[in-house]
């Protein structure tokens, strides 16, 4: 015979079938025993199928919800059988669940499955009783920090959770121990239900005791340096109240401090007495034994494959018995992990005989061999595809070499780049590149053929010098400009020498940036150097990038770990200036008064995506009878843009451009400025934004556009 039981326990009501078999029926009891157990498995199999539990009466929440809310609970019920224990769990679980939304009344002692969901309580008022000195809206953030993580900052009217109440009121606590009350107690907190208007008011009792902050310092040991040097290095936690946080972090300014210049086998201790205090000050008691000064001496490296060890040993040979610094170690550590041919470097000092370091390297290679594809889309290039392949480790020493080939509506493009971090196991970066390519512009097309070679060398942390030459071959094609004195010559050989500064104090050029940024370009091409044309050109640029307003934690990758990830802190909003100008002199003096002694490719063009947004691509300046431009010997750009949070990694931008194109570089100045208002949107990526802009021209002439659209990959400027 069957049987149907029915639990209710007190908030839950589950039903299931439980099927008996008569002892008649079997006579034997291992028979007996063998049938219940498939009895009980096809009821289990049938129960699985059909669905144990039943909700009714829910409201606030689909049945989805709750079952994902009790998933295990249901989880083990559908593996293990339906008991009144199980049932009770699943009660239990579910009515905790609703109470975390708010649903707190109290004077049910457990929640259904078989639901009345009672009203909804929401916080009418947060009283903080007993706080002095610290503002009621700074701790109500605290109060109602928890609750808030799970709805968004706009909502005004936040459910009722005890649990949550009691976090907030021990977040308080640890708010003022941070602000140095070292003896401050927030007691439990008290709850008034309006049950007519589902409201709680909550009063959170404060004692907030005495604030303490940094007395007397005292130092004793082996100091090597003066009370205020020492002091001077931990001044900003002095100025601020004593927390015992603070406390710990003055050993590791000071042990940082004295490894920088050599002692690294450096120990401080440092120790308050706050039941000393008298006014609150607190006497800290900070005890140093700086040890002896070690030096560099020699290096072991393990875990390479395919790199030659030489490579990473030559980077730490001329260190050889110089102070230690561990900024030395980070900058060279920094410089190999730039080169992308390590997934993993540690540098690990250790000391041997007569106060010596010995740098053990441990590494693990990245892959040295990359082949990718590139597409994308660019307002005057059009649709771009590209096909790149890349060697970070020629031959085990070291040095890139990348082959591509780039394709546009516009362009066609093939280039090898050869890359020697460390030419003749120097600090010196050299960089070989090998390019032929064809560029349709509006009224010419050109054909170039060349190469540049750089080589550069840090100055200091932020700045790079640099000298360049460059030999090129240029062909002018198809060309459509009228009159054609316009166009200079058409087919030649430029060859350059040039010299380079970037002075880059940006926290990150990718992320918004943070910092100034100035750069400068000289070039020179002459006779002497085989050049078919002579000229000099001059080029500069300067920015400063301020992010302000509330920091959000973004994803990112670690600049000298690629394919590491992290998160940061960064500001979300930014305001950006630029300014740049440039200006090319031609050393041949024309044979004819129309003449153009600088060819039109060498010239400078103004207009587009990044420069002064309301014109097209190339489209500020002077032109042509047919209307193509034609360039000029002078320029000037300024630009002011200001970026915001819209959702996500969207943000939105407004910004205003200026600049000009003159003609000669005899006449020069800011006449003839011309203007950009306009605003964007940018997607954020973790290499730099994409954009899409549109700039409206304030003073349109009779043959300019009202502004022009620009989609570009990168900042503007």
């Amino acid at each position: 015979m069957r049987h149907r039981v029915i639990f209710c326990l007190g908030s839950v009501a589950l039903t299931f079938e439980v099927a008996a078999q008569s002892a008649v029926d079997v006579a034997r009891p291992e028979d007996r025993q063998k049938a219940q157990q498939a009895i009980v498995k096809q009821q289990e199999k049938r129960a699985k199928q059909a669905g144990i539990i039943e909700f009714r009466g829910a409201q606030a929440f689909k049945e989805k919800e709750l079952r994902t809310a009790l998933k295990e609970e249901i989880t083990t019920i559908e593996d293990f059988g339906l008991s009144p224990a199980r049932a009770d769990d699943v009660a239990f679980f579910l009515e905790v669940f609703y109470r975390k939304h708010g649903y707190a009344d109290e004077w049910q002692n457990r929640l259904r499955l078989d639901i009345t969901e009672g009203p909804l309580f929401t916080l009418r008022t947060v009283v903080f009783d007993g706080n002095l000195r610290e503002p009621t809206d700074k701790l109500f953030e605290y109060a109602v920090g928890p609750t808030r993580e799970r709805y968004s900052k706009l909502e005004k009217r936040l459910p009722f959770v005890a649990a949550d109440m009691q976090e907030g009121a021990n977040l308080v606590r640890r708010f003022y121990l941070a602000e140095g009350f070292l003896d401050a107690m927030v007691d439990p907190p008290r709850y008034t239900f309006h049950r007519e208007i589902s409201e709680v008011d909550v009063v959170m009792p404060i004692h907030e005791g005495q604030q303490y902050f940094f007395g007397s310092v005292a130092f004793s040991g082996h100091t090597i340096y003066d009370t205020e040097t020492l002091r001077g290095q931990m001044l900003d936690l002095l100025q601020r109240p004593y927390t015992e946080a603070r406390i710990a972090d003055i050993p590791r300014r000071l042990e940082a401090y004295f490894k920088a210049r050599g002692y690294y086998d450096v120990k401080v201790v440092a120790t308050g007495a706050p039941e000393e205090a008298v006014n609150g000050r607190v006497p800290v008691q900070i005890t140093i034994a700086a040890g002896p000064v070690y030096h560099f001496d020699g290096v072991t490296v393990s875990g390479l494959s395919r790199l030659r060890p030489s490579y990473v040993i030559k980077r730490f040979n001329r260190l050889n018995g110089k102070t230690y610094s561990p900024d030395v170690l980070d900058e060279r550590f920094r410089t190999l992990m730039r080169t992308g041919l390590f997934n993993v470097l540690q540098i690990k000092p250790v000391p041997v005989d007569g106060h010596l370091l010995r740098l053990d390297i441990s590494a693990e290679e990245a892959k040295s061999k990359e082949f990718g594809f590139s597409i994308g889309y660019g307002t005057f290039e059009g649709a771009i595809a590209g096909v790149q392949y890349r060697d970070r480790d020629l031959f085990g020493y070291g040095r890139p070499v990348t082959t591509s080939i780039e394709v546009s509506q516009r362009s066609y493009k093939g280039e090898i780049l050869y890359e020697d971090p460390f030419f003749l196991d120097t600090d010196f970066a050299f960089r070989a590149r090998l390019a032929a390519f064809t560029f349709d512009f509006d009224g010419y097309s050109k054909f170039e053929l060349g190469g540049r070679f750089d080589l550069t060398r840090k100055i200091t942390k932020y700045d790079e010098a640099g000298l360049t030459f460059a030999v090129r071959h240029v062909k002018i094609t198809n060309d459509g400009i009228k009159p054609e004195f316009l166009v200079g010559q058409t087919d030649y050989l430029v060859n350059t020498l040039g010299l380079t500064n970037t002075l880059d104090m940006r926290e990150s050029p990718y992320v918004t940036p943070r910092g100034f940024l100035i750069n400068n370009t000289l070039d020179l091409a002459s006779n002497a150097l085989g050049s078919d044309i002579e000229y000099i050109r001059g080029t500069m640029r300067v920015g400063y990038y301020l992010p302000f307003g509330p920091k959000v934690l973004t994803p990112g990758v670690v600049e000298d770990q690629p394919g590491t990830p992290f998160q940061r802190w960064v500001q979300q909003s930014s305001i950006a200036f630029g300014a740049r100008g440039g200006i090319i002199h031609s050393l041949t003096v024309s044979g004819s008064a129309e003449a153009t002694a600088i060819p039109i490719d060498e010239r400078f063009f103004n207009g587009g995506a990044d420069t002064v947004r309301s014109f097209g691509e190339r489209e500020l300046g002077p032109h042509d009878n047919k209307g193509h431009p034609v360039g000029g010997e002078f320029f000037t750009v300024f630009n002011i843009e200001y970026t915001f949070p819209i959702l996500g990694e969207l943000q939105g931008a407004i910004f205003t451009d200026a600049g000009n194109l003159l003609p000669t570089s005899e006449e020069i100045g800011l006449n003839d400025l011309r203007y950009a208002i306009g605003a964007g949107l940018r997607y954020k990526l973790p290499i730099g934004p994409i954009r899409l802009d549109y700039g409206v021209n304030p003073d349109p002439r009779p043959d300019e556009d009202f502004g022009a659209f620009h989609f570009s990959f990168g900042f503007a400027f």
